[in-house]
């Protein structure tokens, strides 16, 4: 799980605006001076910042991973007039996202030496909420479709394969000339649609001659998205009417839309199972998966710090702000023929068999040794017991002689003790026999204990 990455910009003000701006940057915080009001990113950009800076900062990264099977989107986010479409499409001096990412991508794409790519694009608008493709004006009104082969998709979007990234910038101009642009009493060219640049990338194994064998055909899909949204419109300080006035309703109604997945997927709505509106805009829709899904995505917050837009630059903060509590889980893209799945399945069993193999003569050769240290100590009370049975034989010994001594000093005292009645005549030397009698009796009891 990886949160979505948000670096705000701001774009530079005019030597009046700065004097009067409520709004100050330190480190990666933006704060209202004087006010308890602070929102961390995870990057700022201040007014001197380039847009390369803003590209190395994340967008590299991204563009990088695409090439090696995640999907990325990166896009824009901003009131009118606060430099979205120069973040992302930049000038001749001063490159936006869009170029740099293509060139990114073939730099990327040409270093991978192992690997075969086909690269094909896409560029479409929502605008008043239909889908036209900027590649095929006379394509219009598209519809989105899903299925299980390619998720989420716009029918009937014309796709270019293409092989250098001059190629893909020429057909980025191409599309440009064909987007909604109006005047409005903020911006001079207004975006009147949120544009969606698509780069498809399927790439496999490189396949040598013989080589065939070892080789799972598994195709990598990955999609890189460089979306530049419309502005948020007030229309006190547009003045828009008529066609203006629809095309800033539609805008900002798909902006809200945009804000509310925002909220409901930063409370982790989605995760418990609640709802989350992505169908109700086709802009949330086409980027689901980027918002709450299988992708790495970067969102650019550009805000301007000028006092007469605080209003407009606090609640732009305020959805950078809730972005940042948003995870997706980006994993690698493949699709796998059978043949390639069988391929696959054949040599995970392999894998599977030597470790088998492996941890099977590990665990004998613990056995072995664990039969070695029972032997020994078998054998070490094998001598334990034949010293106890020693010492015992040897105090068996010393008893049998002790009782043999015993015997014939009993022997003898009976000798004397019959010699002694024989030699008594009188009745006064009788006594005196049965005393020593007794007294010999004791001894023997004595010698006998």
């Amino acid at each position: 799980m990886e949160r979505i990455y948000v670096a705000v910009r701001a774009r530079p003000l005019s030597p009046e605006e700065s004097k009067t701006s409520p709004w100050r940057i330190s480190g990666n915080s933006v704060y209202l001076h004087n006010q308890p009001t602070k929102f961390d990113f995870d990057r700022v950009f201040g007014e001197d910042s380039k847009t390369v800076d803003i590209f190395e900062a994340r967008t590299k990264e991204i563009v990088a991973s695409v090439v090696r099977g995640f999907n990325g989107t990166v896009f824009a986010y901003g009131q009118t007039s606060s430099g979205k479409t120069y973040t992302m499409r930049g000038s001749v001096k001063e490159p936006g996202i869009i170029p740099l990412s293509v060139h990114e991508l073939f730099c990327s794409i040409e270093k991978e030496m192992g690997r075969e790519f086909l690269v094909r694009m896409s560029y479409m608008e929502i605008y008043n909420e239909e889908i036209n493709d900027l590649l095929a004006p006379e394509h219009r009104k598209l519809q989105i479709h899903e299925s299980l082969e390619r998720g989420i998709y716009v029918d009937g979007l014309k796709e270019e394969i293409v092989t250098s990234p001059d190629q893909v910038l020429e057909l980025v101009e191409f599309g440009e000339s064909h987007r909604h642009i109006g005047e409005t009493n903020m911006n001079v060219y207004s975006s009147r649609s949120h544009t969606i640049f698509r780069m498809f990338v399927e790439s496999r194994e490189r396949i040598e001659e013989g080589d065939s064998i070892n080789c799972f055909d598994a195709v990598r899909v990955s999609t890189l998205n460089l979306v530049d949204l419309a502005g948020s419109e007030r229309v006190v300080k547009t003045g828009a009417e008529g066609l203006r006035l629809k095309e800033g309703s539609h805008i900002n109604k798909s902006l809200l839309t945009l804000g509310t997945v925002i909220k409901k997927l930063s409370d982790g709505v989605e995760s418990q199972g609640g709802h989350v509106p992505y169908r109700d805009s086709k802009l949330t829709r086409i980027l689901q998966a980027a918002l709450g899904g299988n992708a790495n995505t970067a969102i650019i917050c550009n805000i301007t710090l000028s006092q007469i837009h605080a209003d407009e630059t606090k609640s732009s903060l305020l959805f950078a702000s809730r972005a940042l509590q948003v995870k997706n889980c980006a994993c690698v893209n493949e699709i796998l023929t059978d043949a390639a799945l069988l391929k696959r399945q054949k040599k995970e069993i392999e894998e599977l068999r030597a470790k088998f193999l492996s941890s099977q003569s590990e665990h004998l050769e613990e056995e072995i040794l664990n039969l070695r240290n029972t032997l020994l100590q078998s054998e070490l009370e094998k001598e334990r017991i034949a010293l106890e049975l020693e010492e015992e034989k040897k105090a068996k010994a010393y008893r049998d002689r002790r009782l043999l001594e015993q015997a014939k000093k009993i022997e003898n005292l009976s000798s004397l003790l019959l010699c002694s009645e024989r030699n008594d005549r009188t009745t006064h030397s009788r006594k005196i026999c049965l005393a020593h009698k007794v007294s010999l009796f004791e001894k023997l009891q004595y010698l006998c204990i």
